[in-house]
């Protein structure tokens, strides 16, 4: 799962990131409501976390420029304005839930894992990522480009996965091997870009449109050009 905390108390949105890294979940931070805007608009996340204090564009105005942009992604307030109206302003402007500050950690998850669930739920086959023709089904473990069937190892799916959930971004070997490998190699070594090459030859090798791509000195970006 991909979150977004868009929070402008780098005390607490520290906390909350290493929490949830914990967790295996994948996390993004935006310290203002203008930058949160741009990444949640040009990135998919399963879920955005939103403080209502901040720089820039508050939450309860971001959260409806997001759902007139047509971001269905589950919204969760969360700050430190506890009053019924707050909570009626937030839940007006297109937030799924609502968490007063301070909270502990454990509600967060468990408000997390019940908008995740509720989303699922509410959309059927959610759990399907797509980028141009190639098609990546994460319940059933298939890949697919076009109409064809393509044969990936269970690291050559979770690398896939990665780059799909990162679409559009520039990744160094470093991210790959923390969130992929979730270790961290040895500079000297190549398996990365040896992985990276295996995964090129199956999505990209035969199809006219490339997909991978090499950024050099920097990394990989996936992309649909």
């Amino acid at each position: 799962m991909k979150i977004l905390i868009v929070e402008d108390e780098p005390k607490v949105a520290s906390f909350i990131k290493k929490g949830l890294e914990e967790q295996s979940y994948l996390v993004d931070q935006a310290f203002d409501g203008t930058i949160g805007k741009s990444m949640a608009l040009s990135t998919s996340y399963d879920i955005i976390i939103l403080d209502v204090n901040l720089p820039g564009i508050n939450g309860f105005d971001l959260s409806k420029i997001l759902r007139e942009n047509k971001i269905k992604t589950p919204i969760l307030m969360l700050t430190a304005l506890g009053t019924t109206d707050d909570k009626l302003a937030g839940f007006d402007s297109g937030a799924d839930d609502y968490l007063v500050k301070p909270f502990e950690f454990r509600e967060l998850l468990a408000r997390i894992k019940a908008l995740n669930k509720r989303s699922t739920n509410s959309q059927g086959i959610t759990n399907i990522l797509k980028v141009s023709d190639l098609e990546l089904n994460l319940d059933e473990k298939v890949a697919r480009r076009g109409e064809q069937k393509i044969d990936l190892t269970a690291k050559e799916f979770s690398l896939l996965e990665y780059f799909i959930r990162n679409k559009g971004k520039v990744v160094s070997r470093v991210d790959i091997a923390e969130k992929v490998w979730e270790i961290n190699f040895d500079t000297g070594t190549n398996v990365i870009d040896v992985y990276v090459n295996f995964l090129r030859k199956k999505v990209d090798k035969d199809f006219p449109k490339k997909l991978i791509h090499t950024v050099v000195g920097m990394g990989y970006i996936l992309k649909d050009e």
